[in-house]
């Protein structure tokens, strides 16, 4: 094991780190079919990200790392879902919970990116498990499901009851814990995200010391245990709106993708059954393509505008206030429904041929309104949370804002 680099690597810009991806995209496209197939990313297209360093978008410079930012975790998810929706997702989420885990204390971190700068974190806030206060941590049994890249992840975040000596729940925490140290039960069978091999990981009396568990509460309100929040403005984003904004990162992606696609056939599709030659000149089809476009170019500014609240908000060591926070998950519920609202406007407009197996339009269609579906996504509760801080309605519907 090594610890913390001193000397910070030089990041690439994103505009470059989107240029990986795009070179990337003929192996991304050619490997879907197989990951949908064995409910896991290919092997090869893992190991071709993690060569690209996509996969340190999120991890400190420290450690070799690229430490950017929310705005460009959002860039590199969307342009790997334009190739591979389940990859981006396996992708965005090993990247937030590499963003998690730098939020711990040093000697945390030490022993997962000193020890491999390469280390990929998965993770589930929900507290499903037993805990014993135990000298020096806990003894932790419990099951964790939908541990999205559960294959190819090194360490797990998992939610817990943080327990004192006498057995009682006294708060909730994050803990982490090596993937060796966990057993993996295989239970994603689902119609879409079928790649991204959200299995359930299983502890069984494993001991996690008190140095690899962070407090919920204080970290949704910006209370964080690294060392180094005064010169890494990136980990004092906030918390909650950082978790909930990445997961529509894969959804732009997948838009474009399905409007692109879509556009790139129209001028060569008939319209069957009508005196059209082609799908471009039909006004009902062009005005269909115009409404697709406006929801994904309005999904897209309202994850920019999110993007960039929480970024400057970190930059300037502020930390966004209950509403700006709650603005973020009303942006991020938007953001799903403009999406998803799309690619069903595109579906139509191509045609029934859109659900033919060989037409990638039918992964696009079932991988979106798969993790448009991720509870911390849902439009309506994310709108009644901005909603209710709107009007300074004191009713708290989630803690997670």
């Amino acid at each position: 094991m090594t610890t913390a680099q001193s000397t910070a690597t030089t990041a690439p810009s994103a505009a470059e780190l989107v240029a990986r991806v795009r070179e990337l995209h003929p192996l991304l496209k050619r490997n879907a079919a197989a990951g949908e197939q064995d409910r896991r990313v290919v092997e090869e297209s893992i190991q071709a990200l993690t060569d690209a360093g996509l996969f340190k978008i999120a991890t400190p410079k420290r450690y070799g790392g690229y430490e950017t930012s929310l705005r460009t975790m959002l860039d590199v998810s969307a342009a790997v879902a334009e190739a591979d929706g389940g990859t981006a997702w396996v992708l965005t989420l090993t990247n937030v919970c590499n963003w998690l885990a730098a939020l711990f204390p040093q000697q945390a971190q030490d022993e997962i990116f000193g020890a491999d700068p390469d280390a990929k974190v998965s993770g589930v806030l929900a507290p499903t498990a037993t805990t014993q206060k135990v000298d020096g941590g806990w003894r932790v049994t419990g099951k964790w499901y939908y541990n999205s890249g559960s294959w190819h992840a090194t360490w797990a975040g998992l939610g817990i009851p943080v327990t004192d000596e006498t057995g009682a729940v006294v708060n909730q925490g994050l803990a982490l814990i090596p993937r060796a140290d966990l057993g993996l039960e295989d239970t994603w069978f689902v119609a879409g995200m079928k790649s991204s091999g959200s299995n359930c990981l299983v502890a069984e009396d494993v001991f996690v010391p008190e140095h690899r568990v962070m407090l919920v509460p204080p970290a949704i309100t910006g209370t964080y245990g690294s060392e180094h929040l005064d010169t890494e403005s990136f980990y004092r984003s906030a918390l909650v709106p950082v978790l909930a904004l990445v997961l529509v990162g894969p959804q732009l992606g997948l838009g474009r993708a399905a409007l692109d696609y879509v556009i790139g056939k129209a001028a060569k599709k008939p319209i069957s059954y009508t005196f059209f030659t082609a799908q471009t000149e039909s006004v009902g089809f062009q005005l269909q393509i115009a409404e697709a476009a406006r929801l994904i170019d309005s999904a897209h500014l309202h994850a920019y505008r999110a993007a960039a609240d929480v970024d400057e908000a970190a930059a300037r060591g502020i930390y966004p206030d209950f509403a700006a926070r709650a603005r973020v998950r009303s942006d991020t519920g938007y953001v799903a429904e403009c999406i998803t609202r799309a690619i069903d406007i595109l579906l139509s407009a191509h045609g029934a041929g859109s659900f033919a197996d060989v037409n990638p339009l039918q992964r696009i269609w079932r991988d979106s309104a798969t993790a448009a579906r991720h509870a911390v996504v849902s439009p309506q509760v994310s709108y009644e949370v901005y909603g209710k801080a709107l009007l300074g309605v004191d009713d708290t519907i989630t803690p997670l804002v």
